[in-house]
């Protein structure tokens, strides 16, 4: 072994690259030069090039990486630009309308930067004082949007999965606890946690079966409940729902009602929900990963009513308030529950120090180390303000109801739901014909064809077993002109498997 006069520093130029007080002027230069290649990622008149991913996988010595090759910063960006920012999706571009991908804000941008550049970690006051009360501020603000109590709380996670995650491993712990005197976090596993069961409506968002999977309920302890033609969970058929489940020797334990689904924009009668999760006991969960930005609007405020009842919620403000990923917060009425999933370590967060004058945010998250994400929200807040948001989501929801007006009477389209956020689910068709494989192939085709084209990309899924294609509109700069021709294009393409076909 080595004594320690014996070692000696080999030099390294990367030590050259590393941001302090010494390299201000190259991160200035490196920024400068970056932005450059970012504005000709803007100017792309395609949402995507187009190239295929056999294409893509041929680039090898571009994306392959040499440990014994350095590349200049030049010569690196122009590799970074070849091998992905020419072939990058562009969720601004106005005929990106497939998912729940936004443009993003300047200020949000500006946000960022600074949050990377400083890379404050959020889990402990130690290492971020006052970027922790900036998160606290920000999810005091949207708790406040919500009409939560003065008790409530939240933190932000990496989205609506981690999220809704929470959610359950706190309904299933708080019942077990509250009801059997049972500390799963402690002891673990009981077997009346397999009896546990959680209501959702049959529009919910998979998360909710995956993350019971992933609590060790399994898929089958979410009971799907039946949605009216308006894709909203049906009040009556969940209590029937629950009942018939207790009368199985099940337990209810959870109600998920969802505010906006990710197909249909659809919200589940919250104030209805909450007072069925009331009568029964049992926690109310809010879904609002999509729709739950909309509270800032005044078309779709009023049909929060009932949220202000929920033990918890999610909400991705990556989806609906133009934020880079990842901004998404997860909330709860009363901070007490955060107790299921605290946690101190002697090193981190000891308990015998805690202080509520120095919180340590890492109490409420099941993740350690996590990025101040909080800064860009709030400094999109300080900038633009929630009038100039909301105006946003109103106009991309009134899109999405013009574009169903101008197709629902069409011969060729079949439309399945009228808009209530900002999607529309709809399918080509070929009159004359019925048959449901020739129809879901000529449907998957045209979203293939474009796609692979670069000129459109449009979503796909399912409604009672048919291939439906889906717009998801969350740009407020794109215009009825602009879906118009992609209509058109969808049509064009359809036309053409049927005369091929």
């Amino acid at each position: 072994m080595l004594s320690e006069t014996q070692i000696t520093l080999k030099p390294d130029l990367a030590v050259d690259y590393l941001f302090d007080a010494h390299s201000k002027h190259e991160y200035e230069e490196y920024i400068q030069k970056t932005v450059q290649y970012i504005k000709t990622f803007l100017d792309n008149d395609c949402f995507y090039s187009g190239e295929s991913a056999e294409m893509l996988k041929s680039r090898k010595e571009g994306i392959s990486v040499n440990s014994h090759v350095n590349l200049t910063l030049d010569q690196a960006l122009r590799e970074i630009k070849d091998v992905f920012l020419d072939h990058a999706i562009s969720f601004h571009h106005p005929h990106y309308v497939a998912h729940l991908n936004c443009p993003v804000l300047l200020p949000a941008l500006v946000g960022d930067l600074i949050a990377s550049s400083v890379n404050t970690a959020i889990e402990t006051w130690d290492q971020s004082t006052s970027a922790t009360l900036i998160e606290k501020e920000m999810i005091r603000w949207i708790c406040n949007e919500m009409n939560f109590p003065a008790e409530s709380d939240g933190v932000f996670t990496s989205g609506g999965t981690q999220s809704n995650f929470k959610a359950l491993l706190m309904a299933r712990d708080h019942y077990a606890f509250t009801h059997y005197g049972i500390n799963l976090k402690e002891n673990g596993w009981s077997d009346e946690v397999s009896k546990f069961r959680i209501f959702c409506s049959d529009k919910a968002h998979f998360s909710i079966k995956k993350n019971a999977a992933l609590l060790g309920m399994g898929y089958d302890s979410v009971i799907p409940i039946d949605t009216d033609d308006k894709m909203k969970m049906k009040g009556n058929a969940l209590v029937q729902a629950i009942e018939k489940e207790k009368q199985q020797g099940n337990i209810p334990i959870a109600i998920v009602a969802t505010a906006g689904t990710t197909d249909f924009g659809s919200f589940d009668p919250l104030q209805t929900i909450s007072k069925i999760a009331k009568e029964y006991n049992i926690w109310f969960h809010v879904d609002g990963a999509y729709g739950g930005c909309y509270v800032l609007t005044d078309t779709h405020k009023h049909m929060f009513k009932g949220v202000e009842y929920a033990d918890s919620m999610t909400i991705d403000f990556h989806k609906t308030l133009f934020q880079p990923v990842c901004s998404s917060a997860f909330l709860v009425r009363d901070t007490k529950y955060f107790k299921y999933i605290s946690y101190y370590a002697d090193y981190l967060n000891p308990i015998e120090n805690r202080d509520e004058e120095y919180p340590n945010l890492i109490e409420k998250s099941i993740q350690t180390t996590r990025r101040f994400d909080a800064l860009k929200l709030w400094f999109t807040l300080k900038v633009t303000g929630t009038k100039t948001l909301g105006g946003f989501l109103e106009k991309v929801h009134y899109l999405a109801r013009e574009v169903y007006h101008i197709i629902k009477d069409d011969i060729y389209f079949e439309v399945a739901h009228q808009p209530e956020l900002s999607t529309l689910v709809f399918r080509f068709k070929i009159p004359g014909v019925s048959d449901e494989k020739i129809l879901d192939a000529a449907n998957l085709y045209i979203k293939n064809t474009l796609f692979n084209a670069g000129k459109a990309s449009v979503a796909s899924t399912k409604l009672n077993s048919k291939t439906y294609l889906k717009f998801t509109l969350l740009n407020p700069r794109t215009t009825k002109d602009d879906l118009i021709e992609v209509i058109k294009m969808i049509k064009e393409q359809g036309l053409i498997y049927a005369t091929n076909n």
